[in-house]
């Protein structure tokens, strides 16, 4: 693992802001429910691990989220949606640079925004169930129906994972040579 420098952190807290910044602009999409939302916080984490390691996408995932907790606050005190958030969020980044390790190339990309689709919909799908419905009912009151797993949560993270490796896929394609030079200086 690379050891994290000050040039690293300067960039991870660039990197951040543009995440935060992004989480910010926000829209909801039709047919779900409006407290499920499509940003595109994810693809500056997404840069951040595929340059300077899994640590730097970790850490642009968790400062994108405490930035967004001190600004706008939690409705319970517990900020169940910011965790729900940040665990998308490695759901995606950490298996999407894995892939890119084993085969950095457009390649390994491909492959990495496909198994982080594919692991982002059912891991969500499991912990919405499990952890995160539960967390809200207890802390907010009120009972999220475990059938929106299936009819709301499966199909929203599937759609935005798809369109986050879009918009990533996108920006790599323009940036492959860029980012392979700004590799080696990490």
């Amino acid at each position: 693992m690379k050891k994290l420098g000050v040039k690293a952190f300067v960039a991870i807290g660039m990197l951040s802001a543009i995440a935060y910044v992004l989480m910010l602009l926000n829209f909801p999409m039709p047919m779900f429910p409006t407290w499920l939302k499509i940003d595109f916080s994810d693809v500056p984490a997404l840069v951040g691990a595929i340059i300077m390691g899994p640590v730097a996408g970790i850490l642009i995932e968790l400062i994108k989220n405490i930035l967004d907790v001190i600004s706008t606050g939690s409705e319970t005190g517990v900020p169940v949606g910011h965790i729900a958030n940040f665990t998308t969020g490695l759901l995606f980044v950490l298996p999407t640079y894995y892939a890119y390790k084993k085969v950095q190339s457009k390649k390994g990309v491909i492959t990495g925004l496909t198994v982080a689709t594919i692991i982002t919909t059912l891991g969500m799908s499991v912990l919405n169930y499990f952890v995160f419905f539960p967390m809200y009912s207890i802390f907010m009151g009120f009972e999220v129906p475990k059938l929106m797993v299936v009819t709301a949560v499966a199909p929203f993270n599937l759609i935005k994972c798809i369109m986050i490796s879009i918009v990533f896929y996108v920006l790599y394609s323009k940036m492959q040579d860029r980012i392979a030079k700004m590799r080696q200086a990490f």
